[in-house]
């Protein structure tokens, strides 16, 4: 059983750079013809070289996912040049924060408005396109602060849940055009947003101790995920929250396994 996304036509949000820009080179490398919006004209320069490179298939447009109109105008652009668009994968994201007594309201607007507006206004953009086709995939990146949040999160962790609890409604309302909805939830992946990797040992340590799987995850494992979501393989998934986090937090104290393992290796 393998993976078959010849030929199909995806759009992936705030692509230019981390885990976005995996989700893109991985659909191009299963032979997607890959469109790639971001908001930074040096980072589109440099994944439409990395294509070139690579051999991919794939357009690069700048596009806020605030606006739109511009929205509008990349999807369409999209449909008169490939003729269809089967994926959508909605990984454009901020993720401010700071405690709420101290939060400013332009952080809290600037989460909502990219995080959750942005995945509904993608989303109502390519709804008449997949309706017409009577197919298609709409994947969405959630967090694992949708599930259980951090402190100082309250702008991003509503958003992500806010992006939740919008898939599952959306999925419910596309079912009768063979449409699947869902969600991703990464846990600590480094990235240059959080730079988990490059923390003090210590801070590290305290984090990787959260994880089943104890090590850092990579974005070609989310990257992977989203390829399973937008195949056939995973055409009776929908309406559902993928959590991929190498199982953190599955039990309440992981770091207890390792300290059992390292017991039992030394008898």
């Amino acid at each position: 059983m393998q993976i078959d996304l010849n030929g199909k036509v995806a759009i992936v949000t705030g692509a230019g750079r981390g885990i976005g820009r995996e989700i893109a080179l991985t659909l191009a490398s299963e032979g997607v013809v890959t469109v790639v919006t971001d908001v930074n004209e040096a980072n589109l320069e440099a994944i439409k070289n990395e294509f070139e490179r690579l051999g991919y298939q794939g357009s690069q447009y700048r596009c806020d996912v605030r606006d739109f109109h511009r929205i509008q105008e990349v999807v369409e652009a999209v449909v008169q040049t490939y003729g269809h668009l089967d994926i959508l994968v909605n990984n454009a994201g901020v993720a401010g924060g700071g405690p709420v007594s101290s939060l400013q309201e332009e952080v809290w607007d600037l989460n909502l408005d990219i995080n959750l507006k942005g995945t509904f206004q993608m989303c109502k953009a390519v709804i008449p396109v997949m309706k017409r086709q009577k197919s298609g995939r709409i994947i969405n990146a959630a967090s694992f602060a949708a599930i259980v949040p951090s402190y100082g999160s309250a702008a991003y962790a509503s958003s992500k849940a806010g992006v939740s609890q919008f898939t599952r409604v959306l999925a419910g309302e596309l079912g009768p055009w063979n449409i699947t909805v869902n969600c991703y939830a990464p846990g600590m992946i480094p990235t240059e947003m959080n730079h988990f990797a490059e923390r003090p040992e210590k801070e590290q340590e305290r984090l990787l101790d959260t994880l089943t799987l104890r090590r850092w995850g990579s974005k070609r494992e989310v990257a992977n995920l989203v390829c399973f979501l937008a195949s056939d393989l995973a055409e009776y998934i929908t309406g559902t929250m993928i959590d991929v986090s190498g199982g953190k937090l599955a039990t309440q104290i992981p770091k207890i396994a390792y300290e059992k393992a390292g017991v039992e290796n030394n008898e």
